[in-house]
């Protein structure tokens, strides 16, 4: 026959794939490795990137779009500028916030660094991009004994994303933080710990520890 009597027929749904997260171990081994790295304008700047990374999810693109004005404050919550343009505040965290202090004496002592609009920069002074900072974050890798190919700046936002979830944050505030117009793509991350999803209703659920009379 000359038609294609499979036209209409839909293609199979195929699984997404779920985000692939670093342990809190790891992460704490990045942060180990950039602490140690010299000079120290290298460690500081690589521990407030870090930092602020893993303390707010964000997007690559909206860390190296920071602004350093704001963080002149010591602010305990960022306005950050995402996709098409909308703002959303997220908080700090004072861990992020002493790590970001720590890099702005640093920064503010270099010459050529002063006049620059943006947070972070490259060792010319020119604003940092994220080739360079995922290049960074290969190296850390390495230092920490983690496999490079499994570290990247999205990893960093997934592992946020899931150890948020894993201790207690609800959906709504997650899709909050990360920026998500659609909550349907922050609810990716429970299929990544269905265990987790069974333990809330049997800690939750108001009959999940009623007895049954036998």
């Amino acid at each position: 026959r000359s038609d294609n009597p499979t036209r209409w027929i839909d293609n199979p749904s195929l699984p997404a794939s779920l985000p692939k997260s670093l342990s809190e171990a790891d992460i704490v081994r990045l942060l180990e490795a950039a602490a140690a790295m010299t000079p120290e304008l290298a460690a500081l700047r690589a521990l407030a990137m870090l930092e602020i990374l893993y303390a707010t999810g964000l997007r690559v693109s909206e860390l190296v779009g920071l602004l350093v004005s704001q963080f002149r404050r010591n602010p305990e919550v960022i306005l950050v500028t995402g996709k098409g343009g909308r703002e959303r505040v997220v908080p700090l965290g004072d861990t992020a916030r002493a790590a970001a202090a720590r890099w702005i004496e640093c920064r503010d002592r270099n010459a050529g660094f002063v006049l620059s609009d943006f947070m972070f920069l490259s060792d010319d002074g020119s604003a940092m991009t994220r080739h360079p900072f995922a290049q960074m974050l290969k190296k850390l890798a390495i230092v920490a004994d983690i496999d490079a190919a499994r570290v990247s700046p999205h990893k960093l936002r997934h592992s946020f994303a899931t150890h948020m979830l894993n201790r207690g944050a609800d959906l709504r505030s997650l899709q909050s933080l990360l920026g998500h117009a659609d909550i349907s793509t922050t609810q990716i991350y429970t299929a990544s710990r269905p265990d987790r999803l069974a333990g809330l209703v049997a800690s939750a659920h108001p009959l999940a520890s009623r007895r049954q009379d036998r």
